[in-house]
């Protein structure tokens, strides 16, 4: 059975560029492929068919021979036998692996993501950004708004972010075709490359932007307004969508995300939604008890009640004047801890009504009659 014409299998005139080419062949391929006929018996025939005469018309060298001798160029008979003589049109080792190539990644280069040169020219996403943001304890109670200054890599506003002047579309590579890889032969073996004049994008900017050097992005400061919610602590991450850098040929911008540094407070200690408060007391007002008037987080008083014979360390709850539930509703809750001091710098008088005091205290120190009992107690059994 005679083969049929090239052109006819893929579908094109003689006149077909580069790219009508490669996209004629990706159409019929992706009909074609036999993992996707099963039900068609002469698939993997039209499959070889069309893959012989796209290997074929893809190449100058081979086109312009098929142009001029028809099949003949591949038959041997007209002394380039499609470089090796080898029947069919793959030309020994060489094509037929290019061939192969050709069959895997541009039939499923948009699925894999590993396609050549139209995967490499599709647009690509921006970059993400972090930006640290410290605030005080009394924002991340009430939550707050910020406004914060990032620098970072915008879409050129002179070419709409084409890096070409006035915002005209790059064109093909003439080096790789749009493949975005150029090949070379070495031995039996063929080395692909990536395309040395575009950078393996596929696409070339003829007349570069003068505002972005044909980048297509300029580096500049924005303002941006931030949403503080209440609650938020140490290493809340806060996501912009869409804030980070602008993305590469039209492609989108990734995000900024925004990482939380809650300062430390000179009053209150924090633990999740727990406030924590060390309160002074006198010797004196600790052992007569009394009240204490302490300060609340959102700018409150509240007033404590010490009962008689505190000890240093103890602890009196404050319902609900905690930090506030970040996904939720409700406030945890403000521990006071006591802390009893001990009188400095005594006057004379002090010193005597302190020391009479000692001498007729010395029965009601509970813990410190139980400690020295515990301590005799200790040394006579190392005696014994």
């Amino acid at each position: 059975m005679a083969k049929r014409d090239f052109y006819d299998v893929l579908g094109v005139s003689r006149n077909a560029t580069v790219d009508e080419l490669k996209k004629a062949y990706r159409k019929k391929a992706k009909e074609l492929h036999p993992d996707r006929n099963s039900d068609n018996p002469n698939a993997e025939a039209q499959f070889k068919e069309v893959n012989e005469a796209y290997d074929a018309l893809k190449d100058p060298d081979k086109k312009a021979a098929y142009d001029r001798y028809g099949h003949a160029a591949f038959d041997g008979g007209m002394g380039g036998g499609a470089r090796g003589g080898h029947p069919g049109g793959f030309g020994g080792n060489q094509d037929f692996a290019s061939a192969f190539s050709d069959v895997f990644e541009d039939l499923f280069g948009d699925f894999v993501g590993g396609g050549r040169g139209n995967a490499r020219s599709r647009a690509s996403r921006g970059s993400d950004l972090r930006y640290n943001l410290r605030i005080s304890l009394e924002e991340a109670y009430s939550g707050t708004r910020k406004t914060i200054r990032v620098p970072r890599l915008s879409e050129c506003e002179s070419c709409n972010g084409t890096g070409a002047e006035g915002g005209a579309e790059p064109v093909t590579c003439p080096t790789c075709s749009g493949m975005g890889k150029v090949r070379a032969q070495q031995g039996f073996f063929t080395v692909e490359r990536t395309c040395p004049t575009c950078g393996g994008s596929g696409q070339i900017v003829k007349n570069p932007c003068k505002a972005c050097a044909g980048a297509g992005r300029v580096e500049k400061e924005a303002s941006l307004s931030v949403n503080i919610p209440a609650g938020v602590e140490t290493g809340t991450r806060i996501r912009l969508s869409g804030e980070g850098e602008a993305g590469l040929r039209g492609g989108p911008a990734g995000d900024l995300y925004i990482f939380i540094n809650v300062s430390e407070h000179p009053i209150f200690k924090r633990e999740d939604m727990t406030l924590f408060c060390r309160v002074p007391v006198s010797v004196a007002r600790a052992a007569l008890g009394g009240e204490v008037e302490v300060p609340t987080l959102d700018g409150g008083r509240s007033r404590v009640k010490i009962p008689a014979g505190s000890q240093s360390g103890r602890q009196m709850r404050l319902r609900s004047k905690g930090m506030p539930a970040l996904r939720g509703s409700g406030h945890g809750d403000m521990l006071i801890e006591l802390a009893v001091e001990t009188p400095v710098n005594l006057t004379q008088r002090q010193k005597e009504l302190l020391e009479e005091f000692e001498k007729l205290s010395a029965e009601n120190n509970p813990e410190s009659s139980s400690f020295f009992d515990k301590v005799k107690s200790f040394w006579e059994g190392m005696k014994s």
